[in-house]
């Protein structure tokens, strides 16, 4: 979702973040890249992480946004603050609320970066990247006339163990926070403090993530039904998003279920969903192409028959036929144009 083809990381702070005993190392002054090839190696170390993310959050706080502290230091950033200073406070943040768990040491990147997109305008934004590893590379170089070889330990391909990449956005400042253990709690809730921002995109995700819930676990319990028609059910889903910029609910019932009992029975699980996942959904919204992507990506289409076949239905129902022979032996019937 993030696009950072035309972005310019304008300038970066490396800390580091000790452990075992270390001692943290602050520097005193930012790094400006300005050649292509920099650039080019930058946005693929800072921005390619969240290319692929279809999950966007916002800075939150029990009590008051104003005390959430990465926040507060973020605004600063974006209204011109230096970024060595910000970045100091960035860092020792960071290590007080990391002091009681089992954190790693490691590198601290914070880039201040402009022109970064997330699906329309460019934006400025911060990003905060913590590697806990370095990769090993081998590097080589002509001397005289021998090619000299040896081993480094630096960044290149490695993703960062956590990120942090805030987007300045004209309502609120939109996140996309990686982490390599989903579950680290200093990360999530004491350093950055951010909950699932109630945007187009969740909206999407929401939606699409309550239609597979519906059509794979509670719709066989309410009504009879076979594989075949599951399939289609979710193929139409995602059909229906697909091919529509906004998002009607009580259009999108009725077009993909069409049968009363299903669409009643939709309606009620759309309750307990609710209820149960702590979401809100929406009944109008602008769809997501993005997040379709990455949602059509889990609806599977494929009727598996034993060990021996896999059957991919991506299109009409009415194709497939299903039935028992005399011997008790089930089987499906598939009507064809061509073979491809």
């Amino acid at each position: 979702m993030v696009n950072g083809k035309e972005a310019w990381v304008e300038e970066f702070v490396l800390h580091r973040v000790g452990s075992d005993g270390l001692d943290n190392v602050f520097n005193d002054y930012s790094a400006v890249l300005k050649g292509d090839e920099e650039q080019a190696f930058l946005r693929k170390l800072f921005l390619r992480p969240f290319a692929q993310m279809a999950a966007t959050s916002e800075f939150t706080h029990a009590v008051s946004l104003e005390y959430n502290v990465l926040h507060g230091l973020c605004l600063e950033l974006q209204a011109g603050k230096e970024l060595v200073e910000a970045s100091l406070a960035i860092g020792k943040h960071l290590i007080a609320v990391s002091r009681h768990h089992n954190i790693k040491g490691g590198d601290l990147f914070i880039a201040r970066l402009s022109g970064v997109s997330i699906g329309g305008p460019p934006f400025p934004a911060v990003g905060i990247y913590k590697f806990d590893e370095k990769e090993v590379y081998l590097e080589s170089r002509v001397e005289g006339r021998q090619v000299a070889m040896r081993l480094n330990r630096g960044l290149g391909a490695l993703k960062p163990n956590k990120a942090c990449l805030v987007v300045f956005t004209p309502d609120a400042p939109t996140l996309f926070v990686l982490d390599d253990n989903e579950h680290t709690e200093y990360w999530h809730k004491d350093f950055i403090g951010h909950r699932p921002k109630r945007d187009h995109v969740n909206h999407t995700t929401d939606v699409l993530q309550l239609t597979r819930a519906f059509i794979t676990e509670q719709l066989p319990q309410d009504v009879p039904i076979d594989k075949a028609d599951q399939i289609d059910l979710m193929n139409r889903s995602v059909q229906y998003f697909k091919e529509r910029t906004e998002f009607d609910r009580d259009e999108f019932v009725q077009e993909v279920f069409t049968d009363e009992r299903v669409a009643r029975s939709f309606e009620r699980y759309g309750d307990v969903y609710e209820e149960e996942r702590g979401v809100e959904l929406e009944d109008r919204f602008e769809i997501s192409t993005h997040a379709v992507k990455r949602q059509a990506r889990v609806f599977k289409s494929v009727i598996k028959l034993d060990k021996n076949f896999h059957i991919y239905v991506h299109g009409d129902r009415n194709r497939i036929e299903q039935g028992m022979d005399a011997d008790g032996r089930k089987f499906y019937k598939i009507y064809y144009d061509q073979e491809l």
